[in-house]
């Protein structure tokens, strides 16, 4: 199965919002494909899966056939995903342990995972459980899990933090979720793969591949 597909929308003049971001990947997510959404901004990927793509999501807490957040008044406050926030379910949805849910991440079975990150490396390492800060609360949560269980991972995050340092990175400097397991980065201002050579522009948004490199500090690629 070709787990993700090509579906560049038209080139965009200025950064994404996060709700774009999580269109951007959307459009890029093969029909049939098993995929887990993380916490954060890969939640919203949920409310863009065109209907009937077949696309079937999964939760850690033990449930296939999520569907995209209710409307208000139809919030089913048992009905959550990992995060805690309010979904639904589409028809054929299933339940099921958690420990069974874990089993099919560890097992090789999803086949897309969206994580969010604080750091991901040009070579596709993933740190994203800890800010390591002092006395920060550990977060992993079942994000190492899918990072190598799953057979794509891909993050979504701003491509700068809040006081504008990179990202993407030549090397992680924060706690380490996983090494090698990342293989696209969907940002506000640029979607790249990255790997074992090194990160590639694949497409940009109101900016220049020029003009990345030197937020960045890294000599990028290009995809064509």
């Amino acid at each position: 199965m070709t787990h993700l597909h090509d579906a560049r929308p038209a080139a965009a003049t200025a950064p994404l919002s996060k709700t774009q971001i999580a269109a951007r990947v959307a459009a890029d997510i093969a029909p049939g494909s098993y995929v887990n959404l993380g916490i954060g901004l890969p939640t919203l990927v949920a409310d863009h899966l065109a209907p009937g793509s077949g696309v079937t999501l999964h939760t850690e807490n033990g449930m296939l056939g999520m569907g995209p957040a209710p409307d208000p008044d139809d919030v089913d406050p048992d009905l959550v995903n990992a995060g805690k926030i309010p979904v639904t379910e589409l028809p054929g949805a299933s339940y099921f342990h958690q420990a069974d849910s874990f089993a099919m991440m560890r097992g090789g079975h999803i086949d897309v995972c969206v994580l969010g990150a604080f750091q991901v490396s040009a070579t596709g390492d993933l740190a994203n459980w800890s800010t390591g800060e002092p006395g920060a609360v550990p977060a992993v949560g079942g994000a190492m899990d899918l990072a190598v269980g799953a057979r794509r991972t891909v993050v979504t995050m701003t491509l700068l933090t809040k006081d504008g340092s990179p990202k993407l990175v030549e090397r992680c400097t924060l706690p380490l979720t996983g090494v090698g397991c990342v293989s696209r980065v969907y940002t506000d201002l640029a979607v790249l793969d990255v790997g074992p050579d090194g990160a590639r522009v694949v497409e940009t948004f109101g900016t220049t591949h020029d003009e990345l490199e030197t937020l960045l500090g890294l000599t990028l690629g290009r995809t064509s």
